[in-house]
């Protein structure tokens, strides 16, 4: 999936803003290349949008870069929703806006209500130059985790309905929006596919299993769970929009990958977490796809 190659070489001993760097060929596959990615986007802005899987990718970017220029003067910034991080000498700027589910959740007199035709926070991501889109994660969620209490389809309020009609509804506002307001001649904009979860290993044919203590991703040319459904939506909405948005399809490759959770060991989720992902880890392989997306696009 776009693979290309860079002739970008740096010569030993050449400066940057902030430190010498060794000599780097990329000739190859497109090997992630930090400073080639701050050169290439000096002055821009690149806003992640979504839920806490946008977070995984946000923070593997940063580490991603800062490796590559450990010395350069940087700036973070977070708000209520709201990260920055700024590579000062080039002017980039990674940024992650927090939401759920891209649509709407406001608090009104009946309750939080998830309007799945209204994606009025959309205003706070205009004017990137580059955007990451990301949603599933929490459309599933029910009991004391479900973060609202209607949804909102036009007129009527819902107590529930089936969530991945609701999915599909609100992928839909979000296509119209992007449709509408994003100038492509202006903002490359992404969408980081559905990813998996590995709670059931019936799914890769260990049923008593899930990703506690696994050590070893799964090897085999199919996974064994097939494709989740919520793929299946989301390739429905990606095909009806008029704006280019790049698709980048990580459900098949991160469903091989049942050993890269926190499982026991997150330090923010009691129990067993099996959705999110460890850092350096599967993130990193993502923004390597992002990467090459980017520049050869």
């Amino acid at each position: 999936m776009y693979w290309k190659s860079h002739n970008f070489t740096l010569q030993k001993g050449l400066k940057t803003e902030s430190e010498a760097q060794p000599k780097v060929s990329l000739t190859e596959v497109n090997r992630f290349n930090g400073l080639y990615f701050l050169r290439r986007m000096r002055g821009k802005k690149i806003m992640f949008v979504g839920d806490s899987l946008s977070t995984n990718m946000w923070q593997s970017l940063a580490c991603l870069i800062h490796a590559w220029v450990p010395n350069t003067r940087y700036t973070l910034l977070r708000q209520k929703g709201l990260a920055s991080l700024t590579f000062e000498e080039y002017g980039v700027t990674l940024m992650l806006y927090r939401t759920q589910f891209l649509v709407d959740l406001n608090v009104e007199k009946v309750g939080r209500v998830l309007k799945l035709n209204s994606i009025k926070q959309g205003n706070m991501w205009r004017g990137m130059d580059v955007l990451i889109f990301n949603s599933w994660h929490w459309w599933t969620h029910t009991e004391h985790i479900q973060p609202w209490d209607y949804m909102e389809d036009g007129n009527r309020l819902y107590k529930d309905m089936n969530r991945l009609i609701a999915f599909y509804k609100g992928m839909t506002t979000w296509a119209r929006w992007v449709n509408a307001y994003v100038d492509s001649s202006k903002t490359k904009v992404f969408f980081n596919g559905v990813s998996p979860t590995h709670y059931e290993g019936k799914d890769w044919g260990e049923p008593m299993n899930s990703c506690r203590s696994q050590t070893q991703p799964f090897y085999g040319r199919r996974y064994p769970g097939g494709t989740p459904m919520a793929w299946v939506v989301l390739n429905k909405v990606m095909r009806r929009l008029r704006k280019p948005v790049h698709w980048l399809d990580i459900t098949g490759l991160s469903q091989l990958r049942k050993d890269a959770h926190p499982s026991a060991f997150s330090g923010n989720h009691p129990g067993n977490d099996c959705s999110h992902w460890c850092l350096p880890g599967l993130p990193d392989t993502w923004n390597v796809l992002f990467y090459s997306t980017l520049f050869s696009s």
